[in-house]
């Protein structure tokens, strides 16, 4: 964060040498110090989901066939274990569910995602536009466990569907069913839900009801696969950022709720449809906005830092997967990793910091989370925590437990109460199943709720509270 505050503060001394130095320019098309970067900022934060969900399509769709955790666009992708550990394509991946999910572009035409009957096994299917809003989502709780096909259309698109198949109609042309379907991680269980991921299917509408073999992908050998998303994302330089905005926007168009922020954009170069035009700001403007990256994000750590949080979790109850014009929260959220679902399907709790309000660090304590007897969260799927590095992602550890779930066989106290051990070190074996194995350093902790029950005792009224992670003694 130091660096942050020092890189911001020279590109505002930057920007004020040379106020001062073209301070006598005629340029007539300066907007203004506080109206640029303030516009442009807006515009940062409003692309943020846009752009990481490009470079994270890009990123998982870049190869000619499917692999392991990989498909090109418009092919399914079952990943048929729990994501590697060195695996940092996207932030804050689980080890509770197999990823189904495709990567679409339905900008010019539709396409058919055909699931099959799902039995009992917990599944769930949002679907997500270019801004990482939830416009569908297919699960137990929304749709039931029987066989389901629908059509994604694009932005615009009209025309007659076969029977049986359902539009959902997607805002922008990018779209991403981020599916999830539940997994024990026994081989017998993988085996059952390989069948499953076996029989989802993707094929343009033109296809559909005919034999189909997809074309392989297009490959890009220059795009970077290794770098996490949201660094690359946070590596563009204003006018990178704000040309590939342009760029998406042209398949990915605002929505009305947009018009207001839309017609400000139009000032600094940003109009939906064409390529940006640096030339819209005058050579001061243009050098000030360069600032606009690390401000953005230091608006949106800001704003993280800001929220509330109850026994150090942060979650949110409402806002989030349906954003609608909180441009900011959107970016946020999106920072801490893509793909998030709306809180009547999943909720994920946050937790930065133990309970005395200092980072978590394994180097220097042992942290526990105590349950009270039948106190476990709330929900009608199942529950977990994690345990990640400080930028979202798996850590190695010796016995590769990433998470404590429903699923473990917890050894519980004399009152039916159950402590988990948050720590470097095993905490002897007589505790060891209820041990996730931290590192010697910093690490951040996310709780997720699957289907949270709607009434009491639930996490969405408040009358379930996650407990709080303290210092063992």
């Amino acid at each position: 964060m130091k660096f942050i505050k020092g890189a911001a503060l020279c590109l505002a001394l930057l920007v004020v040498t040379l106020f001062v130095a073209c301070s006598s320019s005629k340029e007539t098309k300066t907007l203004g110090l506080e109206e640029a970067v303030g516009t442009a900022i807006e515009a940062y934060l409003y692309g943020y989901p846009l752009i990481t969900f490009d470079i994270a399509r890009q990123q998982q769709t870049n190869v000619a066939v499917p692999d392991a955790e990989h498909a090109p666009m418009g092919q399914m992708i079952r990943m048929r274990t729990y994501p590697a550990v060195d695996n940092h394509c996207c932030a804050a991946p689980n080890a509770d569910t197999l990823y189904t999910e495709a990567w679409l572009d339905v900008s010019k035409e539709p396409s058919v995602l055909s699931i099959p009957d799902m039995g009992n096994r917990y599944y769930i299917i949002p679907i997500l536009d270019g801004y990482s809003e939830v416009f569908s989502v297919a699960s137990p709780a929304t749709t039931g466990y029987k066989a389901q096909t629908y059509a994604i259309t694009g932005p615009g698109w009209t025309g007659r569907l076969p029977p049986g198949v359902t539009q959902v109609k997607s805002a922008t042309g990018m779209v991403w069913v981020l599916g999830r379907i539940y997994c024990t991680g026994t081989p017998e269980d993988y085996t059952a839900v390989h069948a499953l991921q076996d029989k989802f299917s993707i094929v343009p509408l033109g296809s559909y009801g005919k034999p189909y073999t997809p074309p392989p992908g297009q490959v890009d050998s220059n795009f970077d696969m290794k770098t996490a998303v949201r660094k690359q994302v946070d590596a563009l330089d204003i006018d990178a950022y704000f040309t590939r905005l342009a760029e998406l926007m042209k398949t990915n168009p605002p929505t009305a709720a947009d018009a207001p922020l839309v017609a400000r954009m139009a000032s600094i170069g940003l109009i939906p449809g064409q390529d940006y035009d640096p030339s819209k700001l005058g050579v001061f403007d243009r050098e000030a906005i360069k600032a606009v990256p690390k401000l953005a994000l230091v608006k949106m750590v800001k704003l993280l830092k800001e929220q509330e949080t109850t026994n150090g979790w942060l979650y949110f109850t409402s806002g989030v997967g349906n954003w609608g014009t909180d441009y900011p929260l959107r970016a946020m959220g999106n920072m801490l990793g893509p793909g998030w679902n709306r809180p009547q399907d999943a909720v994920y709790p946050l937790s930065q910091k133990d309970a005395k309000g200092d980072d978590y660090n394994g180097a220097d304590h042992k942290y526990k989370i105590h349950f009270e007897k039948g106190q476990f969260p709330p929900v009608k799927a199942f529950w977990s925590i994690t345990l990640y590095d400080p930028d979202f992602f798996f850590v190695p550890n010796s016995i590769n437990r990433y998470e404590l779930s429903q699923r473990n066989k917890f050894i519980t106290n004399k009152d039916g109460s159950v402590d988990m051990y948050l720590q470097a070190e095993s905490p002897g074996k007589g505790k060891e199943a209820n041990w996730l194995p931290a590192p010697k350093g910093k690490f951040v902790l996310v709780m997720r709720l699957y289907w949270p029950t709607s009434t009491p005792p639930s996490i969405l009224d408040g009358s379930w509270t996650p407990p709080a992670a303290t210092r063992a003694q």
